[in-house]
């Protein structure tokens, strides 16, 4: 039996469920019961609201949140992470699918399932070759300004629901010139109707917690759960005063019918020139989908003391994505507001995910046709105080402040992330992050250090007050070298010596900040120690690191090196100062 380093079983970490599922109890039963119940009731109407974001029917909200939670609960890891439809990838998957072009809603609808299924097998494919860290590409500022990027867009793109008017756009100055162009067709009725609601969920959540905590004694778990499944109120109202007062015939928009039952299971149609042009949003939804679900994952996993395996996460929700695109769904990930409402209702295994699809399967069996009435006003205020809840422009300030290529990065994301589109943002982001790390590394911090007297600590020269010595140079390098800055430390290192010619007799490298040294930096190195060599000056290194060392070792530089390798640079002073004193006999 094939087992992995840590002792466990190759098929019980691909297939997780058989570890927590042998030891699952009554009381493990109680909590997921619980939690599902709370996520089941959360999830109708973020479901269907999510659906609509992306352009697409109600009830494929509804599809894309059961299969993809029965397969996460066979390969996920963690034990309350909820899968589904989340705002983001909903508004990555409105904008690739408008730009194809597509005739009928079946064909939209269709292309969504295509862009889920090649979402799930790129997710799949990294998982197996083990590319969590491909995630890494995508830092937190690049991250936290295109969430808030994003949020605005989301918002603003639903005002159109809010006002009862038609309006389209990709970016801000599209969907903004659009809103202008139909106000002469506002629908007073829907506009009413709209900021009701957006007033009734904005109150829930800034208002009805502390009510319910301090008149009514609640706890803060309690209101909190209350107050976050608090959108169905108003879905069940809206419904009952559209039914009531007839609204449709006021020229209010519903959702209308909306098919009962579940979609025939089948792999969506491939086309080849569908699946060319969703090639680049699909590595996108894929990378900005996994980034999201593994950080709530991973912050929800730390507060009960358990951890999960980023890595199994990719396959994980691969398999979700793959069983949304069986399933009638779209892209799908981890959402933070579910996973948060299931972590506190009391979920305990994935079980709970698993129960969720069999309540949302009831509801889409049971309950579409009670959804006719359903304002789309409602659903467009669910998701605009949802998302609104993940701008956060303060990331501009705290960026400023702290680092001005952060800063960078972010402001890029987020200005084109709003005036050209989410595709262009966040890949814009990406590459000036890449580009200023570039840049940052290929002007690496070299300080001269001396030594801190009656220590053997040595410090920057400029910092603090330390001893030196005029035969003797320490230049610490605080970068590991590569082909990006192995010609401005050759430079770096030579105008130094020549600043210093006359006396100088060694020049020591402190290497400990060096975690790698290329091959270009190798011969840069060679460089240096032939140039030092015939002014007369020996080379030496200090505190190198072993696996640097052993690099060195298959090169002939240390043949070649004019000096010596020292273990400490306190090694490499002692010894070097020493030689230039007189002997006193």
């Amino acid at each position: 039996m094939t087992k992995t380093a840590s002792g466990t079983p190759q098929w019980k970490r691909l297939f997780p469920i058989l570890t927590w599922g042998a030891a699952y109890n009554r009381q493990d039963l109680g909590g997921d019961v619980t939690a599902a119940v709370i996520v089941t009731i959360m999830l109708i109407p973020q479901s269907l609201a999510y659906a609509l974001l992306a352009g697409l029917p109600a009830e494929v909200g509804l599809y894309a949140s059961i299969l993809p939670l029965v397969a996460y609960a066979i390969f996920g890891t963690s034990r309350v992470l909820a899968v589904g439809p989340v705002a983001v990838v909903s508004l990555m998957s409105a904008s690739a699918l408008s730009s194809l072009g597509l005739e009928s809603v079946a064909e939209y609808v269709a292309a969504s399932a295509v862009l889920a299924l090649m979402s799930g097998v790129l997710l799949v494919a990294m998982g197996v070759l083990k590319l969590g860290v491909v995630a890494n590409l995508l830092s937190h500022p690049v991250i936290a300004g295109f969430i808030t990027a994003s949020g605005l867009l989301i918002a603003v793109s639903q005002a159109k629901h809010i006002l009862g008017i038609k309006a389209s756009g990709h970016n801000l100055i599209e969907i903004l010139g659009s809103l202008g162009q139909g106000l002469g067709q506002v629908n007073f009725v829907t506009l009413i109707l709209g900021l009701g609601v957006l007033a009734f969920l904005f109150w829930l959540r800034l208002g009805l917690s502390d009510l319910l905590q301090g008149k009514f004694g609640l706890s803060k778990l309690a209101a909190g759960t209350i107050v976050r499944v608090g959108p169905v109120f108003a879905v069940f109202g809206t419904i009952a005063l559209s039914w009531g007062l007839d609204l449709p015939a006021l020229g209010v928009s519903v959702v209308g019918t909306v098919p009962t039952g579940l979609p025939p299971l089948g792999l969506p149609t491939l086309d080849s020139s569908v699946l060319t042009a969703l090639i680049g949003p699909a590595v996108l939804i894929t990378i900005i989908g996994y980034v999201e679900s593994v950080s709530v994952a991973q912050t929800l996993a730390a507060k009960r003391r358990q951890k999960i395996d980023p890595n199994q996460e990719l396959t994980a929700l691969g398999a979700a994505n793959i069983a949304s695109a069986l399933s009638g769904g779209y892209a799908v990930t981890g959402g933070f507001a579910r996973s948060v409402v299931n972590f506190d209702a009391g979920a305990r295994t994935p079980a709970a995910g698993a129960l969720t699809a069999i309540g949302l399967t009831l509801a889409a069996i049971y309950l579409t046709p009670y959804l006719y009435f359903l304002p789309t006003a409602t659903l467009a205020a669910t998701i605009i105080v949802a998302v609104l809840s993940l701008v956060d422009l303060s990331i501009l300030k705290t960026a400023w402040s702290y680092s001005r290529a952060d800063f960078a990065a972010v402001f890029v994301t987020v200005v084109l992330t709003l005036l050209v589109g989410v595709e262009t943002g966040v890949g814009a982001g990406v590459a000036t992050s890449i580009a200023l790390f570039l840049w940052k590394t290929s002007r690496p911090h070299v300080a001269e250090v001396g030594q801190v007297p009656g220590s053997q600590h040595f410090r920057n020269i400029d910092r603090h007050q330390v001893l030196t010595d005029p035969t003797l140079v320490t230049l610490r390098i605080d970068e590991s070298l590569y082909f990006a800055n192995a010609r401005r430390m050759e430079e770096l290192i030579l105008d130094r010596v020549h600043r210093g010619a006359g006396q100088l007799r060694h020049v020591v490298l402190m290497c400990s900040a060096v975690n790698e040294i290329d091959l270009s930096a190798l011969e840069s190195l060679e460089a240096i120690n032939h140039q030092l060599a015939d002014l007369g000056v020996q080379l030496h290194l200090s505190e190198v690191k072993g696996p640097v060392m052993d690099r060195l070792k298959r090169s002939h530089f240390l043949d070649d090196l004019s000096g010596e390798v020292f273990l400490s640079q306190n090694c490499a002073y002692e010894k070097l100062t020493k030689d230039q004193k007189p002997d006193p006999s």
